[in-house]
């Protein structure tokens, strides 16, 4: 089985001086390359210099997470591809739990490994955690991590399991599901475009697995992070792009029940005095209802629509009920 680990780079000399190291050592099964949203600084002529044994891919412009990896991944030939942030720290035979089980099992098309904070190393990462779950009106959580309320890593996660979503961390597709689906939506830019893929994947009938005895620690933030308002418009803009275009069910319903709840998250924002936060939700939506025209001509065409949630509402669990950790749900 040939692997390619694809890392996206956009100006992040640093973080490829940081963790190219690790990824080169303990990568032997797989080729290594270096996909590169343009960058103005000298990263690519470092990975020429320094690591002249990876593979560079230089896109012509910055688009993103979502349109960078289908640029780049349109000019690399292998098996499964690992998607993987430019901040992430692997381990030994990280590769060989993922590899063993896309050969045992036909249908499973997407893995994530288990995801755990570079900084504090033996707590999960938010970014993915133990593998990902939405609930009915689109909001993620993680095994391991439910909004802000992150688990320390107990080996409590340590098994191989179904999951809804794997973190574009550290993300592992096979190249034909991955063409099969058209790549990621480049309209996402970048947020929660991997839930998507995972999202129309699923309503295609694949499997998405974690395997908990592959971990990767992963910084989280590098590129953009939670204090970011930007960071805030994209993951809501972007998660009703998702619920849109996928979702079964009432799509009038839940989208009413999703602005009654962003509607106080934006107030929870003033109160707290993150008024640029607000801001960002309510550009989300406007940016939404803009888009509301593509999406529902998506939506028409996704013909196979599953029952996508577990949990009816992962707000009302955790705000109202004080379930914080998944296991609790």
């Amino acid at each position: 089985m040939k692997i390619a680990v694809v890392i996206l780079n956009w100006n992040g000399k640093k973080l490829l001086e940081q963790f190219l190291p690790s990824i080169i050592e303990h990568s032997e099964e797989a080729i290594v390359y270096v996909a590169d949203n343009a960058s103005t600084d000298d990263s690519v002529s470092f990975v020429k210099t320094t690591y002249p044994s990876i593979k560079i891919i230089q896109n012509k412009e910055n688009g993103g997470y979502a349109k960078g990896y289908n640029d780049a991944l349109k000019h690399i030939e292998a098996d499964v591809f690992c998607l993987l942030n430019s901040d992430v720290e692997v381990t030994k035979n990280w590769l060989a739990p993922i590899i063993e089980v896309f050969k045992k099992e036909e249908n499973t098309a997407i893995i994530q490994p288990k995801l755990l904070d570079y900084k504090k190393k033996d707590y999960f990462e938010y970014a993915g955690a133990a593998g990902g779950f939405i609930d009915k009106y689109g909001y993620p959580y993680c095994r391991g991590r439910i909004f802000d309320t992150i688990e320390k890593d107990k080996n409590q996660y340590n098994d191989t399991t179904e999951i809804f979503w794997a973190s574009g961390a550290c993300f592992f597709i096979r190249k034909e599901v991955f063409q099969q689906l058209n790549g990621l939506d480049e309209s996402f830019f970048a947020h929660m475009e991997e839930i998507d893929l995972c999202w129309r994947a699923k309503n295609f009938g694949y499997h998405i697995k974690y395997v908990g005895t592959s971990e990767v620690y992963h910084v989280g933030g590098a590129t953009l992070n939670n204090v970011n308002p930007k960071k805030t418009y994209l993951n809501f803009r972007n998660s009703l792009f998702t619920l849109t275009k996928n979702a079964k069910g009432i799509l009038f319903f839940l989208i009413t029940v999703r602005l009654i709840l962003d509607g106080i998250a934006g107030i929870k924002f003033l109160i707290d005095f993150k008024p640029k936060h607000t801001m960002a939700i309510i550009k989300a939506h406007f940016s939404f209802y803009n888009s509301l025209i593509n999406l529902l001509k998506q939506r028409k065409s996704t013909k196979n629509k599953i029952k996508y949630y577990q949990k009816t509402s992962i707000v009302l669990d955790y705000f109202v009920n004080k379930k914080n950790i998944y296991r609790s749900l």
